[in-house]
């Protein structure tokens, strides 16, 4: 049932990125250049909405914190995002509107593909020459979040209460969404 789950929801998610345009590289690089913001506020939209919706279904007893994975955080992972999002301005891909853009028929995106698997199969075969060294060196403690809704994690700001504070970032996400122009 897992997996089916899972498959359903990434057929929504890969429906809803073709429907905003993620799957159309131009317009991510012009989200990035600041000169078409309409796929700019579906992500925030789409942020706000799901962090918002996430910590209230918590705090409600629908959703169990239990069922939360935060990953640990190390000095590696800045380098390892700055590399990806320098790949992101430059293909104008991440990995999920690649993937949904292959889906699409956009042959530009399998090359973006096999860049990636090349970019995990180097990593893999450098990882044992690099796991010892101050790469994997753990960030404020490793598992931490800004506002947790579980005594699992650790809270950056624990004296806010994780709803709350998760809500009120989730809405501003919301209200920027709908304050941005969609063309500058």
């Amino acid at each position: 049932m897992t997996i089916f789950l899972a498959v359903i929801l990434g057929i929504f998610f890969g429906f809803a990125l073709q429907r905003v345009g993620a799957t159309n590289p131009a317009n991510i690089i012009n989200m990035l250049r600041l000169t078409d913001l309409h796929l700019m506020k579906a992500i925030f939209f789409a942020i706000g909405l799901s962090s918002t919706l996430l910590f209230v279904l918590m705090n409600i007893g629908i959703i169990d914190p239990g069922h939360l994975s935060v990953k640990s955080s190390y000095s590696g992972v800045i380098i390892g995002g700055a590399i990806m999002g320098v790949g992101f301005a430059v293909a104008g891909y991440c990995p999920g509107t690649g993937l949904t853009a292959i889906a699409d028929g956009r042959k530009d995106a399998l090359f973006f593909l096999v860049g990636g698997l090349l970019g995990a199969l180097i990593y893999t075969l450098v990882y044992g020459s690099i796991q010892n060294t101050w790469l994997f060196n753990k960030i404020a403690g490793g598992k931490v979040m800004l506002a947790t809704g579980s005594d699992t994690f650790q809270a950056l700001l624990p004296a806010i209460p994780g709803t709350l504070l998760a809500t009120g970032i989730g809405i501003a996400f919301m209200v920027i969404a709908w304050i941005l122009p969609k063309e500058v």
